[in-house]
């Protein structure tokens, strides 16, 4: 593949040979967004788990102490008084068998996914579609809600709620914020990230947990963070 002029001259910014601490990093990604749009900060972490096995799976949730940097629309599978309350709560949609039948019908304008208990029966057969979204409700990563807990639940969803998972390369992807956060804001969200991933180390983890840690904006290259540093970041 080739890459523009600009790319280069980006990338030519940074020292291959160098890993960089988190703040010093965050500083030299920020620099390097230069698009006319508010790239996002990523963060992509090599692990050394297996994840054929079963023991070794990596999953969370983490709420980012400086939210995403972008509005999140929000939709909760309910149905009565619960679908009544998360549309108080703040939910864009909320609702059953119309919602199912117009999402089957393609439709796909919200972020997060919330259903209730009660009506993963029916949810359960947009899984072909909502899972290559990523959008799937499953009582794992936390988006099988109890009713009584819709409320705490899109508040969360509203501030920053971030889902981790380790992919089939053995390689957990976050989104840490915007290029137009502050440098401290980042540095918080990576923290409090970083801090969710060190305690859940999964019981089957062997070796060396951690192998690698980058960060980049959307349009940007790979920044290598040193991995010491980054690893005794602590949120508390």
């Amino acid at each position: 593949m080739q890459r523009g002029k600009r790319y280069r001259d980006i990338v030519a910014q940074v020292d291959r040979t160098t890993s960089y601490a988190p703040l010093e990093g965050i500083r030299l990604a920020k620099s390097l967004s230069r698009t006319r749009f508010d790239e996002t900060v990523e963060l992509h972490l090599r692990t050394g788990l297996n994840p054929r096995n079963a023991d070794q799976q990596l999953r969370g949730v983490v709420v980012l102490p400086h939210g995403l940097g972008k509005k999140v629309r929000i939709l909760v599978f309910a149905q009565g008084e619960a679908a009544a309350a998360a549309r108080e709560a703040g939910a864009e949609y909320a609702g059953g068998d119309d919602l199912i039948k117009k999402i089957e019908e393609g439709w796909l304008e919200f972020d997060v996914a919330l259903s209730t208990p009660d009506m993963m029966g029916k949810v359960g057969r947009l899984g072909r579609i909502l899972g290559r979204k990523g959008l799937m409700p499953n009582p794992k990563s936390g988006t099988v809600i109890p009713a009584a807990d819709l409320g705490r639940a899109i508040q969360e969803a509203r501030r920053g709620r971030v889902e981790f998972k380790l992919d089939r390369t053995a390689i957990v992807h976050a989104v840490l914020g915007k290029a137009s956060f502050e440098e401290q804001q980042l540095l918080d969200n990576l923290t409090t990230f970083v801090d969710a991933i060190v305690k859940a180390r999964p019981s089957g983890s062997k070796g060396q947990y951690i192998k690698s840690a980058v960060l980049c904006t959307t349009m940007g290259p790979g920044v290598k963070l040193d991995l010491g540093s980054t690893l005794t970041l602590s949120a508390a």
